[in-house]
């Protein structure tokens, strides 16, 4: 099935839809809590329901090492493994293969589990059969992400092999013919920040014919504002009619900039890592609860929300003796915050006050 995207109000470039695929519907911009093993961090799917999240991402890497893609397609594949019913998308590895300094071959990629040390090789072929077999909607294709800064060569070498293997992912993913109908596959742009490369990437992306298409490579170090305009470059050519996905964004000043160069979707670890530490993101910026001032403070949170109930006080004491109750109440509160965010964003391109909205985040998460 070919995704789809509705345009239901536009402020500038900043777009608020509707995504469609086999499973159902979504709307944007969206946000997606990541689950990197099947579960958001001392989170559970019933968790996820009353926060509102509508996509929640996987890792493919993580999930073929433990517990295998087999043992997910045998347990009802990861929606009825982890009894969630909104839509998933699986990360096809890559970046996470990439930190592990892999031989990089144009057959795919060798590296050493980080679970037991044992070899393995992925390819683009065999990222989309194990994505197949955990049966996420939404799969990506796998690609090269240069670390930036690097020579040019080096961009042009992966920008190169990410065109060549998506081709490849693209043919083997249409070869099975049901699961195509079942699930939706998104490309990948690379090309570093160079504007040219960026819109070569992009061009040949499209040109082999996604569900939809993902820029990743950016937001991986340099400063914020160098990836704007390689950004522009890439959604410039990438259909108005599909999604467009972010890789790995999770900070507000961040999302607003994506969304205001025409990107619905995003991901990060940023809210659920930060709570982990003690970092809540408020209505006023960054708290952190560590503290001392906050160990006497019976105010809130925030007075909504999941964690309205508690203090400051009791949410940092539980941090101070490190009792696990504190990093889920602070989990749920941080991404109940910025899907909460996301919605705020939405109806402020509805109202045609983006520019306004983007200006008061800016001005306080900058």
């Amino acid at each position: 099935m070919r995704t789809s995207f509705e345009l239901e109000h536009q402020d500038g470039l900043a777009r608020a839809g509707t995504v469609t695929t086999a499973r159902g519907t979504f709307t944007t911009p969206c946000f997606m809590p990541v689950g990197t093993r099947g579960a958001v961090k001392h989170l559970s799917s019933l968790d996820m329901e009353d926060l509102g999240a509508q996509v929640i991402l996987s890792n493919n890497y993580h999930l073929m090492m433990r517990p295998g893609a087999d043992v997910v397609e045998q347990l009802g594949g990861l929606h009825k493994m982890a009894d969630w019913n909104g839509h998933t998308l699986t990360d096809s590895g890559g970046y996470q293969i990439f930190s592990l300094k892999p031989k990089i071959t144009d057959e795919g990629a060798r590296f050493k589990s980080v679970y037991d040390g044992s070899t393995h090789v992925m390819t683009p072929e065999s990222a989309v059969d194990s994505q197949i077999k955990i049966g996420a909607d939404i799969q990506m294709v796998l690609d090269v992400c240069s670390e930036l800064p690097s020579h040019p060569a080096v961009i042009r070498r992966a920008l190169e092999r990410t065109a060549d293997w998506a081709g490849r992912a693209r043919s083997e993913f249409l070869s099975h013919p049901s699961a195509s109908e079942r699930q939706s596959q998104f490309g990948i742009v690379q090309g570093g920040i160079d504007l040219a490369m960026r819109k070569e990437s992009a061009e040949r992306t499209v040109e082999i014919g996604f569900d939809g298409y993902a820029v990743g490579g950016l937001s991986v170090g340099e400063h914020r504002t160098e990836w704007h305009e390689p950004l522009l470059a890439a959604t410039g050519v990438l259909p108005a009619d599909q999604p467009r996905y972010f890789m790995g964004l999770g900070d507000p000043s961040g999302i607003v900039d994506a969304v205001a160069r025409g990107i619905d979707m995003f991901d990060c670890v940023l809210p659920t890592r930060l709570a982990r530490h003690g970092t809540l993101l408020t209505s006023s910026g960054r708290t952190n609860l560590t503290r001392a001032e906050y160990a006497t403070s019976d105010e809130p949170i925030d007075p909504e929300g999941p964690a309205s109930r508690w203090s400051k006080g009791y949410l940092r004491h539980l941090l101070q003796v490190r009792e696990p109750t504190a990093q889920r109440i602070l989990t749920m509160h941080n991404l109940w915050w910025l899907l909460r965010f996301v919605d705020d964003m939405r109806l402020a391109i509805a109202e045609e006050r983006f520019e306004a909205f983007a200006a008061e985040v800016h001005e306080l998460w900058s």
